[in-house]
């Protein structure tokens, strides 16, 4: 897939366009899921090595450069993510597995690592001490840089505190405060922030996306993640488990194990977090973030929680998210939040 600017991102690449007279080793993109954080990099990293780069520096599209880019065979460019990320990334050059990793017998149980490992960082050094194939830069795009496990990330601060010449690291994250503070200290930092509303509805229509604003509304304010939600197949659990909370008291935790036992355990999670922060925001402030079609709901909900027992309750779902990716009986973790969450009503 040829990389594109969403249109958010105009501004964004103006800015950035700047930085070219001194361009930093190393560039650490942070804000929001959902913004296109990855995609702008993936432009970057097109218009860095296209060798008729346009006045503002957008690749040409044109030269060789940008072929081998889009096909995903650019000699001088690798992309370095966790393995259950690797599908999203097939249509870029990517790091190849150590020798020793190549030769153990393929495990069809194993589930793909969610970490960036040392292994995977290993083999960007060795691509870092090789020349260039176009006497040019060489890019390296990392992401998420949270997935950097502890080995992953001090191998990379070595190759930050003394970056390799020509060779320039785009890094992406979320979390910020999740990486080590060295890391951060060695890159350039370019917060990205989210479009304008208005901007983004504009897209989200363009997209044929219907009811655009309860999407947005619910990703709050990212648009790709609206997008997502609304051409997921769990759409229809995730409206089943919000008529579920909307009945507070009455809700069947029973009925929601049965129905969302096949639905990953962090996206449940991040179901109920979403709806007990809107509970919480009306009853404090009166106001609703991720749900606003379902302000009645929400609005009945509030009147009969007590509110002790709802922080009890968010501090419970919040644990949970330290241990969802672990190998637990989705059914039973389901019934038992289900079954907790109606212990924050009052019965009058």
């Amino acid at each position: 897939m040829t990389p594109t600017l969403y249109p958010w991102q105009r501004k964004d690449w103006q800015r950035l366009y700047a930085l070219r007279p001194q361009w930093p080793s190393a560039l650490l993109f942070h804000g929001q899921a959902g913004i296109g954080k990855v995609s702008f990099a993936r432009y970057l990293a097109q218009g860095l090595l296209c060798e008729m780069p346009l006045t503002d520096g957008q690749p040409c599209n044109e030269c060789a450069a940008c072929h081998w880019f889009v096909a995903g065979n650019h000699p001088d460019y690798r992309i370095l993510c966790p393995e259950n990320l690797a599908p999203a990334a097939s249509d870029t050059a990517a790091t190849q597995p150590s020798r020793e990793e190549a030769q153990e017998p393929e495990k069809k149980t194993r589930a793909p690592s969610k970490e960036i490992k040392i292994e995977q960082v290993r083999a960007l050094l060795d691509f870092c001490a090789l020349g260039s194939h176009r006497s040019g830069r060489r890019v390296i795009l990392l992401h998420p840089v949270e997935a950097l496990n502890t080995a992953a990330a001090n191998a990379l601060l070595k190759t930050l505190e003394e970056p390799p010449v020509n060779v320039v690291f785009l890094l992406i994250c979320t979390q910020i405060t999740q990486l080590l503070p060295t890391i951060v200290s060695r890159c350039r930092r370019w917060p990205m922030h989210l479009p304008e509303p208005s901007q983004a509805l504009d897209w989200l229509h363009e997209q044929g996306l219907e009811d655009a604003a309860s999407a947005l509304a619910h990703a709050a304010g990212s648009p790709l993640t609206a997008l997502a939600d609304a051409r997921d197949e769990n759409g229809a659990l995730r409206r089943f488990a919000l008529d579920q909370l909307a009945a507070g008291i009455a809700c069947d935790p029973f009925a929601c194990g049965a129905n969302l036992h096949k639905v990953p355990i962090p996206l449940v999670l991040s179901w109920l977090q979403a709806w007990l922060y809107d509970l919480t925001a009306l009853r404090l402030a009166n106001q609703i973030r991720y749900h606003p079609a379902d302000q009645q709901a929400l609005a009945r909900c509030a009147q009969h929680l007590n509110p002790l027992r709802l922080v009890r309750y968010a501090r419970t779902v919040n644990l949970r998210r330290v241990a969802e990716n672990h190998p637990l009986n989705a059914r039973l973790v389901f019934e038992e939040l289900f079954l907790e969450y109606r212990s924050i009503f009052t019965i009058h």
